[in-house]
């Protein structure tokens, strides 16, 4: 081997650390760079050595002494690839969030407005802006199922490591399921939080395409499962509390997936969690979905944030397999129970965390607050109770879910079967229940009022019109959903609730968007799917409603025939009839006009005392005489003043004149107002607060329709045009025109077989 020879000029009273330093030093001489590629010869002794070592920062690992203050994220940002994004993430609206961005845009203009004219919009500003915070509190306290979905998958919402960075003082990620793989769709790392020491776990979505890729859209492979089981052996050994955040639409579901054990790392976890004798808290920060929530979801705890979701499977998924269409996803969602009330009062969750108003993504370190404050007091909580208490109590939470009946046989009615209904032969059945009612009806009512023929129940009747709103209620709903006009129905709807809260008038706009949103449905509903099946309904619904109307009318004629027979049966009236019968008789006479004055007033007088009692009846049945003699009309109208057409003529300008004031927007306005109040009116029978304002309405319209007609004269034409027919009346009174007759209105008359007989006339109306 070769040897070096050094001069003692060079390495005389000098160590080898001496030479071991930076050039930077002083030291001078050949770099080994140099050196190693030299050839070296036994007696040179004119040779020096110089090492330049790579500067490295010195920190204290995994901390850094000195980090630097203007890095964002602090010192945890040196620890972690998660850095913060270097584009401001865009802006997301939501469909049903569209208003909410209408209003903001105004808000904008109008500020826009005032620094370019430099005029002072204070006030309009201020306004709106409080518009705006009252139509987001609204919206977001009355979000639907499948809005909150929306909320939850948004693609702006703060990840598992954003709020591991806004939560730990100290965190650590750690990698590896010690088999090879790093599934990056989980996330596992050892951090505290005021002081305390926890193992966290949690699946992880990217927050943009690129990361979305690289984390596999949060869809993690049986590799991070395992990964996430070696954490809790890890965690469980060394005696840290696991804190679990889910959100995932599911687990990977692919070929290689599933040829590496999917199903048996979800299960292995399972199994496991179980069995750990530390306190685990799992909180669902979006979505969770399926077994691949689950999988490191069975704690101690679940806590869902406000605007979560926790499902079995997805609504879309759950509609296309129910429905055979993705587009029934917000039935789906709504039958699924999915939200985080409904969950906690399954008792699958066992707390929600609120969110601010517009989601999480409005302001995540405030719900990042939220959840440390949710960790604090749960672990609090669990740090009472020992290993055994914890197992104990997590087996409990799972066994009390669900409610089982054993030994009880299940009714007929509540087997379903899970295939498709055939709306066709639903319809037939529909329609043949339908017929057989009518014809009952028609039967009672083709009757006479003495006959006794059956007819069905109002009871009945009134459950087949419901039955039959329902289903019509059903076809519109599903028509509205194939012409993709929901969103927009489901605005207005909230926009009239808004409105009729504050009790006040609706607005032009509003009445217009209505009426477009009206007639878009009334163009395109014959080219809904459904619109023979909707058609068929609603015809059968408006026969039957016809059909009560006939059966209600035949039994209120049955009661008043009854009634009025027992006023004709009555002793005292039966004794005067027989005895102006008798008196006739006796004369001999065949018409009413050979009688004499006497006896012409006593019919007279108990015609009208009959009738007097029959209208005491009618009264306290709730209903109301109206007579009309026809010859008295026909003679009181005169041809040759020819009020009749003056009468027709003064009718139609009424008529027109009431067509132009209820054009007017004012009177529009309460009329559409008043429709919809008669509407909500019926969907809640008994509300007296709505009858109120129909009743109030009602008066408002009467009230400006009776000013129109006056100031346009109509009233002075009206009350000359009453004293001309009062003026004819008289004159034919006088001249003897008005006289008794046999098929007068009330009149009594002697049959041919004698018996007395009470006439109510063709003229004769019951209101």
């Amino acid at each position: 081997m070769a040897s070096i020879s050094h001069s003692s000029v060079a390495l005389g009273g000098s160590s080898a650390s001496d030479f071991l330093r930076s050039s930077s030093n002083g030291v001078s001489g050949i770099p080994l760079k140099t050196l190693g590629r030299a050839r070296f010869f036994p007696r040179r002794r004119d040779l020096a050595i110089t090492a330049r070592l790579r500067k490295i920062k010195k920190f204290e690992y995994p901390w850094p002494e000195n980090p630097d203050p203007n890095v964002e994220g602090g010192i945890l940002t040196y620890l972690s690839t998660f850095k913060p994004l270097k584009d401001r993430p865009k802006m997301v609206t939501l469909g049903f969030e569209k208003p909410l961005v209408e209003l903001e845009k105004k808000i904008v203009d109008v500020r826009k407005m005032a620094d370019e004219t430099g005029l002072d919009f204070t006030d309009q500003i201020i306004s709106l802006e409080n518009k705006y915070r009252q139509a987001i509190k609204d919206l977001y306290t009355h979000l639907t199922p499948i809005q909150r979905v929306h909320i939850a998958r948004h693609p702006n919402r703060p990840t598992f490591l954003d709020h591991i960075f806004n939560i730990t003082d100290k965190f650590v990620e750690l990698h590896g399921d010690r088999a090879g793989y790093d599934d990056p769709a989980i996330v596992t790392g050892i951090g505290t939080i005021d002081g305390k020491r926890y193992m966290f776990i949690g699946h992880q979505k990217g927050r943009n395409t690129k990361e979305n890729i690289e984390r596999n859209f949060g869809m993690p492979t049986p590799h991070g499962y395992r990964k996430a089981l070696r954490m809790m052996y890890y965690a469980d050994h060394h005696g840290f509390p696991i804190v679990t955040f889910i959100d995932t639409p599911g687990a990977y579901a692919d070929l290689k997936s599933e040829e590496l054990g999917q199903g048996e790392a979800i299960a292995n976890n399972l199994r496991t969690m179980f069995g750990l004798k530390v306190p685990i808290l799992s909180i669902v920060i979006g979505e969770g979905g399926s077994g691949g929530a689950l999988a490191i979801g069975c704690a101690n705890k679940m806590l869902m944030l406000e605007n979560a979701v926790f499902y079995v499977a997805s609504p879309e998924a759950c509609a296309a397999i129910l429905w055979k269409d993705s587009k029934s996803a917000p039935e789906a969602a709504e039958k699924l129970r999915i939200t985080s009330r409904e969950l906690v009062k399954l008792q699958v969750a066992d707390g929600i965390i609120p969110e601010p108003l517009g989601g999480a993504h409005a302001d995540p370190s405030w719900t990042s607050q939220q959840i440390k404050i949710a960790i604090n007091e749960n672990m609090d909580e669990f740090s009472k109770m020992s290993g055994e208490e914890l197992l104990k109590r997590r087996m409990l939470k799972y066994r009390k879910i669900g409610v089982f009946v054993e030994g009880t046989p299940v009714e007929p009615k509540r087997k379903f079967n899970m295939k498709k209904k055939d709306v066709v032969s639903t319809n037939r059945e529909l329609a043949d229940e339908v017929e057989k009612l009518k014809e009952q009806i028609l039967k009672a009512k083709e009757a006479s009022p003495s006959s006794s023929e059956e007819e069905p129940s109002p009871e009945v009747l009134e459950e087949m019109i419901e039955k039959l709103k329902s289903e019509v209620d059903d076809e519109y709903a599903e028509a509205v959903k194939a012409m993709g006009l929901e969103e927009r129905l489901t605005t207005l709807r909230q926009e009239f609730s808004k409105a009729n809260s504050e009790e006040h008038l609706m607005h032009p706009v509003m009445i217009d968007k209505i009426a477009k949103l009206k007639e878009e449905f009334n163009n395109g509903l014959a080219a809904a799917p459904n619109y023979e099946s909707l058609r068929s309904k609603h015809t059968m619904l408006r026969d039957l409603s016809r059909a009560k109307s006939l059966s209600e009318a035949a039994s209120l004629k049955k009661e008043i025939y009854k009634k009025f027979q027992e006023v004709v049966d009555r002793p005292e009236n039966l004794e005067k009839v027989e005895g102006i019968k008798a008196e006739i008789a006796s004369l001999g006479v065949s018409s009413f006009d050979e009688l004499s004055d006497e006896l012409k007033e006593k019919v007279t007088k108990t015609r009208a005392d009959i009738e007097c009692e029959m209208m005491g009846v009618l009264k306290s049945m709730g209903l109301e005489f109206a007579a009309v003699n026809s010859d008295l009309t026909e003679q009181a109208l005169d041809p040759s003043e020819n009020l009749q057409d003056k009468v027709e003529k003064l009718n139609q300008e009424i008529t027109e004149k009431i067509d132009e004031v209820v054009r007017t927007p004012d009177i529009k306005n309460m009329v559409e107002l008043l429709k919809l109040e008669v509407a909500k009116a019926g969907r809640t029978p008994g509300d007296v607060n709505a009858r109120q304002k129909i009743e109030a309405l009602e008066q408002q319209i009467k009230q400006r329709i009776s000013e129109a007609l006056r100031s346009s004269g109509l009233t002075e034409k009206q009350e000359e045009i009453e004293r001309e027919i009062s003026a004819a009346r008289e004159r034919a009174e006088s001249n003897g025109s008005f006289r008794g007759n046999d098929h007068g209105d009330g009149s009594v008359s002697d049959s041919d077989s004698g018996k007395t007989e009470i006439n109510l006339g063709a003229n004769s109306s019951f209101v």
